[in-house]
């Protein structure tokens, strides 16, 4: 039977717990900028990043040394550093999942994007000192950012009433999205007028200003915080009566590796994340050798994409909670619903991607909607483990994204090798690939997911008042 949930009049937008979702979203942003800056300033850092040696263009119009230090890295030193940021992210997420809920989310989430925007201050030096200290600082960051993506899912187990939790988690996760589109449409021009060097300052500063902001608003528990109104205190706390307290309990994990929805939300992250990674970096290549446009319109068409993602991704909050509230579809339904929109639309444009490569406006059109969709996934798959385990959803969501990064893993790097081996048919068997995995698996979710709690979720269950 669906968890369905008694109808509920939700308070006006104008909250704390919607600021709350709001100041996350800002923080998703900047981490999402310090991840991927790197991957355009790195143009203006070499003295070229093609793998034949040709002098870069970009470089040559810098001619300050001092604002844009360059450096004799070699393609392959240029690929460590650019991947380096992932190195230690499949290690950490599972430990982080597991910490997060012993320890406070805020200095968890404080500290984390504290160290990850004094290491964006640091990575200028270091790259003068040398390829081995960037390298390392890429490394630490990407975990501290990874901590910080992971111990916020843990926010909305005592701040998001169950009929919100789609809105206020796609506020949220679309600030990833957003910080996308922003680094590639403004870092080229910041390297241009300030400087590389400049970019990583400002995101470093931004991040350390963002941390203080949090150490002071944010409180683990709504019902100690000094300026919620008590309206909402008192709406939060009743919306979540009937959920599991905090109180610490051993993981079931033999009742969690039988667990199909469990396994349905998993495999879930995998179509999502090969589909958001590869469409991430292969959609710069992709314009470039069919649509053959400049490198400034390349960078604008490749952001286009994300920008409708993120209008989506809010988009696909509201419409989820609307559905909820109003009880138009159980919450299953929904996450069914959403999951499927989010996997089989751009599943579809994906396979005819290829073959409208001639018309630069259709390419374009079809580019979009193989990449927005994808933010459905943020009430569907994505936020399921909320509803079947609320009592460890940090951990689970550590868990099912640890899926998603090998997966994302893989997919990148047999895309790299089916793009080198076979250039003439590669973008078909490419889109096709993706395609049929989240087709595939997009059949296993619909058979097997569930939205109530799961009975190991339920363990020496107390009720909070």
């Amino acid at each position: 039977m669906d968890n369905q949930l008694p109808p509920k009049k939700v308070p006006d937008f104008c909250s704390f717990r919607y600021g709350l979702a709001l100041f996350l979203h800002c923080c998703n942003v900047l981490i999402t900028a310090q991840r991927t800056c790197l991957n355009l300033t790195i143009v203006a850092m070499v003295n070229s990043t093609d793998p034949h040696g040709l002098t870069n263009a970009s470089t040559e119009n810098l001619q300050d040394n001092t604002k844009n230090p360059v450096y004799n890295w070699s393609p392959n030193i240029q690929g460590m550093i650019l991947s380096s940021i992932f190195y230690g992210v499949v290690f950490i997420q599972i430990p982080v999942g597991y910490l997060s809920i012993i320890y406070t989310v805020k200095k968890t989430i404080g500290c984390a994007l504290f160290l990850s925007s004094l290491l964006s201050l640091l990575i200028p030096p270091a790259a003068e000192v040398g390829e081995a200290y960037i390298i390392a600082c890429r490394v630490v960051q990407g975990m501290a950012q990874e901590i910080v993506m992971i111990a916020q899912c843990q926010v909305w187990v005592k701040w998001a009433p169950p009929l919100e939790q789609g809105q206020l988690n796609s506020i949220c996760q679309s600030g990833f999205l957003l910080g996308i589109f922003i680094v590639l449409l403004v870092t080229g021009v910041i390297c241009e007028s300030l400087g590389w060097p400049m970019v990583f300052y400002i995101l470093g500063a931004s991040g350390c200003a963002l941390c203080l902001l949090w150490f002071v608003l944010f409180y683990d528990d709504p019902m100690d915080h000094p300026c919620i109104s008590i309206s909402e205190k008192e709406y939060i706390t009743s919306s979540l009566q009937q959920q599991v307290s905090s109180s610490r309990q051993p993981l079931p994990i033999k009742a969690m590796l039988k667990s199909l929805p469990l396994w349905a939300i998993s495999f879930s992250m995998i179509a999502y994340y090969c589909a958001s990674s590869t469409m991430l970096f292969y959609t710069p290549t992709f314009i470039n050798s069919v649509l053959h446009v400049t490198i400034r319109e390349n960078g604008l068409l490749s952001a286009l994409p994300y920008l409708f993602a993120w209008i989506f991704g809010i988009l696909s909050g509201q419409i989820s909670d609307f559905f909820l509230t109003r009880n138009i579809f159980s919450i299953i339904t929904v996450r069914k619903l959403f999951t499927t929109l989010g996997l089989l639309l751009p599943a579809t444009f994906k396979t005819c991607l290829p073959y409208l490569t001639y018309n630069f406006h259709s390419a374009l059109i079809l580019l979009i909607l193989s990449v927005a969709p994808g933010s459905f996934n943020f009430v569907g798959s994505l936020i399921n483990a909320l509803d079947i385990a609320p009592r460890y959803y940090g951990f689970l969501r550590a868990v099912t994204s640890s899926f998603g990064v090998i997966g994302s893993l893989a997919a990148t790097t047999l895309t790299g090798l089916i793009l080198s081996q076979d250039p003439e048919y590669a973008w078909f068997k490419v889109f096709f690939s993706l395609a049929a995995t989240e087709v595939i698996i997009l059949i296993f979710y619909l058979i097997f997911a569930k939205a109530e709690i799961q009975d190991w979720a339920k363990e020496i269950q107390e009720t909070r008042f």
